[in-house]
């Protein structure tokens, strides 16, 4: 963890933070989030985590705070605050503020808290992506709701704590037959030479890393289709992967104890994987 966090204004010791019992975000969970990677001092894509917290905070009906001038400023001096961490994964957060409680939203006059910190970035190591990693399939038994970045996430810490019982990385989820995500990834599927990714819904929560990776294949061109992918063409893919800010991108070897492909990371994971490296490191890791 870093030192310095951000509340409400101000810059503080962690050990200093704290909030009211009644803040709504403890009573309720009535919040949103973002999630935001930070290499050799430079935020990933900036601009859109803070469009897309932007998007969850009119989505649920709260006032966004600080403008997007203000959230940058903040958000730079909090790395700055906490330069002793290389890279950094900064956590933001917004709730509805505090009020009595009470399920009907508070009065307007009620100010949003807005809280931030610094973590260290953990990426998955050279082994890990070199070896892949084992997933388990479950049904999605989360709201209706999911492209909304919200902190009241009890149904994703059950889906991820299913994949910690099983000692592997992650839960992927489907719903009706259809695959969603991943408890806390997005996952996009390899088929016949063929990239496969679920078009956003609101079944979703589709991550910035998912929108490079889409991007990345267009401009390199790996053949591409974002469509409806079916259980079926998940259990019988050639490739699995699963991406996130923090995660980047990781090969699914085995899914529900059965090999994926040749059970080690593919060839089209390879590729992008070294794409991937090569725009974080020309866009993010340059002597500024």
């Amino acid at each position: 963890m870093g030192d310095t966090v951000y509340l409400n204004g101000a810059f503080l010791p962690l050990a200093q933070a704290t909030i009211p019992v009644l803040d709504r975000g403890f009573m309720f969970g009535d919040g949103v989030y973002e999630v935001i990677p930070v290499y050799n001092g430079q935020a990933f894509r900036l601009d859109e985590h803070i469009q897309r917290l932007q998007a969850s905070l009119a989505a649920v009906r709260i006032r966004n705070p600080l403008t997007t001038v203000a959230w940058r400023a903040m958000l730079l001096q909090l790395i700055a605050e906490n330069k002793a961490l290389q890279d950094q994964s900064l956590y933001l957060q917004v709730t509805r503020g505090v009020a009595p409680r009470d399920q009907a939203f508070p009065p307007a006059s009620v100010a949003p808290t807005v809280f931030a910190m610094s973590m260290t970035l953990q990426t998955p190591s050279t082994a890990l992506v070199q070896s892949g990693v084992a997933a388990i399939t479950a049904l999605d038994i989360r709201w209706d709701r999911c492209n909304i970045k919200a902190i009241s996430l009890l149904a994703n810490v059950l889906l991820r704590q299913q994949a910690v019982d099983e000692a592997v990385a992650e839960t992927i989820m489907l719903r009706e037959g259809w695959l969603t995500e991943g408890s806390s990834t997005n996952v996009f599927v390899v088929a016949q030479d063929k990239l496969l990714a679920p078009p956003k819904s609101q079944h979703m929560l589709t991550g910035v890393t998912y929108d490079v990776i889409l991007e990345l294949a267009a401009s390199h061109g790996i053949a591409h289709l974002v469509a409806p992918v079916s259980e079926a063409q998940l259990r019988s893919a050639d490739e699995i992967w699963i991406t996130s800010s923090t995660k980047e991108i990781l090969a699914i070897i085995s899914l529900d104890g059965q090999s994926v492909g040749q059970g080690q990371p593919g060839p089209l994971f390879q590729r992008m994987y070294a794409l991937y490296q090569d725009f974080k490191n020309q866009y993010m890791r340059h002597t500024r």
